[in-house]
């Protein structure tokens, strides 16, 4: 039987990172992936000699090259990476587009504060109050953290125009839960999309995945694909073995998994008192392949995160989609030297998990090449017309999301209950990635790291600024 200091399940950008993290340690660690392939939520894929990305729109969190401040810096120096490794190119500019208002924004905050300023005069007081509480918002302040993030910005924002808009963005890329979300979750998606802002490498998420493999195997870790776990048995409040699916055994003192709250606990064979509910948010995503960029055509956004109704719902929809709000990602937008090798626009919508599931084999194929059609007509609102340039294409739903990631319910997001600390009913096992609350590529590798240092290596006291106290200079 093998047996390790740690064991990693999922080999998705936290397992990745925090796998790298121990490995640069001496600590003997292995990852296990159910799959063929690497990258979880984030990964990739080949279909008709073209590079797909799966989950990638932007890079978030993005700080420029020599920048020794921000999420990306920290987390260069953590896993000892340098800057070209990663290569983010800044994005050209995105839109939050409502029926007859839309507000654009930048990497440069202030382009934003100056069009929620022109766009509500009565809140410029009141969203500068809101920006400055965020950026002074400490991410470990448990008081805070998982209340209400809609009555908290009441207090600022009065407009439930401009509430909307704010929060259309942040729940598309990190919401978990139906209708609001945690104020620290909040906080956080706030300043990685609006303050910091978006990025993209040339090659997408291969070249961060690849780049992360590689120096993960360079340090002795032992990557397993094809590996899924089939149970984790439990001793005295600890794991003492994991089988895997085909029935052999390892150990290891210390178990860190990726694969969400729900779906971890499910794994184990001494559950806890209380059991967490799935997430219920899944989407769908279309994608077109067009023969001319979409600059040319008239685009020149890389993300549009539109709403097309009276009010902005972030719920399950009743029906197979939800097409009153979504987003629209144009890869080819951002500040590239050169043009990547396809263009392509990305459409992503709300889906309901439960009715796709209940389709007959042949109607699901009917309803994926409906839906694909409905919701790139829904884009003709916000784009300048592009359908009839398209010479490829490809779609996703909630049963891909379940297959490729053990995601209950297909949720993106994993359960509405995060575990800040990583922390489970046992001893030895700890939650890293989506339901630890930490989302967006650097989000998920950031929090990998976290739980490594603090429940491996043991370096962390309270707060997330001391992330990357072993050896490095923060």
């Amino acid at each position: 039987m093998s047996s390790y200091d740690t064991i990693i399940i999922g080999a998705g950008l936290s397992g990745l990172a925090a796998g790298i993290r121990l490995a640069h340690y001496d600590r003997r660690v292995c990852i296990l992936e159910r799959h063929t392939t690497i990258g979880g939520l984030n990964s990739f894929y080949r279909l008709g000699g073209r590079n797909f990305d799966v989950g990638l729109h932007a890079v978030t969190n993005y700080t420029p090259k020599g920048a020794r401040k921000g999420p990306l810096a920290r987390l260069l120096r953590q896993l000892r990476f340098r800057w070209e490794d990663f290569a983010l190119v800044p994005q050209i500019g995105s839109q939050i587009a409502f029926p007859g208002i839309s507000l654009n924004f930048t990497n440069d905050f202030e382009l934003f504060r100056s069009e929620v300023h022109q766009a509500f005069p009565a809140e410029r007081a009141n969203f500068d109050k809101l920006s400055a509480a965020i950026m002074d918002y400490d991410d470990l302040d448990g008081a805070l953290a998982s209340q209400s993030a809609r009555s908290i910005v009441t207090q600022w924002i009065r407009d439930p125009l401009l509430i909307d808009m704010l929060f259309c963005p942040l729940q598309y890329y990190g919401g978990a839960r139906e209708h609001d979300m945690d104020f620290g979750q909040f906080s956080i998606m706030f300043r990685s999309i609006f303050q910091e802002g978006f990025a993209r490498p040339w090659s997408g998420i291969r070249q961060i995945l690849k780049n992360l493999v590689r120096r993960f195997k360079e340090l002795g870790g032992e990557l397993r694909l094809r590996a899924g776990v089939q149970r984790m048995e439990v001793d005295d409040d600890r794991v003492s073995r994991i089988v895997l699916d085909d029935g052999s055994e390892i150990t290891a003192d210390r178990v860190l998994s990726s694969a969400g709250l729900v779906e971890t606990l499910a794994m184990v064979d001494q559950q806890p008192a209380r059991t967490p509910q799935p997430g219920q948010l899944s989407f769908v995503e279309g994608i077109a392949v067009l023969n001319e960029q979409p600059q040319k055509l008239g685009c020149d956004r890389s993300v549009i995160f539109f709403n097309d109704s009276d009010k902005f719902r972030w719920q399950k929809p009743d029906e197979l989609v939800d097409v009153t709000s979504g987003v629209v990602c144009l890869p080819n937008n951002f500040k590239f030297d050169r043009p990547l090798e396809d263009a392509m626009v990305r459409v992503t919508a709300l889906a309901n998990y439960d009715r796709w599931r209940l389709l007959p084999p042949v109607d699901y194929q009917a309803a994926k090449q409906a839906t694909y059609e409905r919701i790139m007509e829904i884009v003709g609102r916000f784009i300048p017309e592009y359908r009839a340039r398209t010479v490829a294409s490809d779609m996703f739903t909630p049963m891909t999301v379940e297959r490729f990631t053990g995601h209950a319910n297909g949720a993106i997001y994993g359960s509405p209950e995060k575990r800040r600390h990583g922390t489970t009913h046992l001893k030895n096992l700890f939650l890293c990635g989506t339901d630890q609350g930490f989302v967006g590529i650097i989000g998920a590798m950031f929090s990998g790291i976290m739980i490594a240092n603090r429940h491996v290596l043991g370096t962390v006291s309270t707060d997330l600024e001391q992330v990357a106290a072993v050896g490095v200079d923060f």
